[in-house]
């Protein structure tokens, strides 16, 4: 089997191979940013949007895009080549190598660019199922959580919190107010309203989050964006989390306690068929 290519600085070559300078302003300070985009079919999942976002996550740091997009697809066309399993295209842009370790941006430096792709994993059946276990947690991030940044600490450390309690995820509450989770958007479903936090810079504005927003409004399936408090989210008929990887998660218990009757509600039925659906569409190489 052979070693899989990674993109690195213009170069496509084995994992094994690549290197990066320990004076890397994103080893030193996670002074970068990144995107995650799935692959259907050989087939990337919104690419522009996810390419727009990643652009806005390089304006947020003041580091300018090192590629358009015609450039990024031939990088991603050169790392799916003969790869038939969905894939997960990770790219990663930071400020680069400077001559010392000094917080302040360097004067001169070349960005170092990677991207890589490796299979998705197969949906956990169960889970999807029976609907995943979440507890609520205080979010104690920065007020950037709009930008896609390298700098997780604070989402791990969330993340694990949840894992140690015996959960799945997380969901993030910011005065009182539900933002989304660790690594997932937020919706819930309140007598037949579908709703999800407003973007601001408290949460990532979601490529999936947009996406089931669209399938629902085509589906004449009554959605908005509302501020989300802690007593709707404990009250809510349905939770739902949403990633690019995760696709649409159904949320069967809060804090330990069952989310209505403890079992993926109807709404997220409809979703998953919808989803589902545009996936297929992508396959065939339709844009979705």
């Amino acid at each position: 089997m052979h070693e899989p290519l990674v993109y690195l600085n213009g170069d496509f070559l084995p994992l094994s191979q690549a290197r990066i300078s320990v004076l890397d302003r994103g080893f030193l300070f996670g002074d970068g940013v990144y995107e995650v985009i799935p692959v259907y079919g050989g087939h990337p999942f919104r690419l522009r949007q996810h390419l727009d976002r990643l652009g806005d996550s390089l304006r947020g740091i003041r580091l300018e895009p090192p590629f358009g997009h015609d450039e990024w697809e031939r990088i991603a066309a050169g790392l799916l080549d003969g790869r038939e399993a969905d894939q997960s295209l990770y790219l990663q842009i930071t400020r680069g190598a400077a001559g010392n370790r000094d917080h302040a941006f360097p004067v001169a430096v070349t960005p170092t660019v990677f991207a890589m792709a490796s299979p998705i994993p197969s949906p956990n059946t169960e889970k999807l199922q029976k609907g995943i276990a979440v507890v609520t947690l205080d979010d104690v991030r920065w007020q950037l959580c709009h930008i896609k940044s390298i700098t997780l600490l604070a989402n791990v450390l969330l993340r694990q919190q949840a894992t140690d309690e015996g959960c799945d995820e997380a969901i993030l509450i910011r005065d009182g107010q539900a933002t989304e989770g660790t690594v997932s958007n937020l919706f819930i479903v309140k007598d037949g309203l579908i709703l999800t936090p407003p973007k601001s810079h408290h949460l990532l504005p979601g490529i999936t989050r947009d996406l089931v927003l669209e399938l629902a409004a085509s589906a004449n399936l009554p959605c908005a964006e509302a501020l989300i408090g802690l007593p709707d989210l404990e009250s809510a008929d349905e939770i739902w989390l949403t990633s690019s990887t995760r696709e649409v998660m159904a949320v069967t218990t809060l804090n330990g306690r069952a989310v209505s009757d403890g079992t993926p509600g109807p709404l997220w039925r409809r979703m998953i068929q919808l989803y589902q659906a545009c996936k297929e569409r992508l396959r065939t190489g339709a844009d979705y």
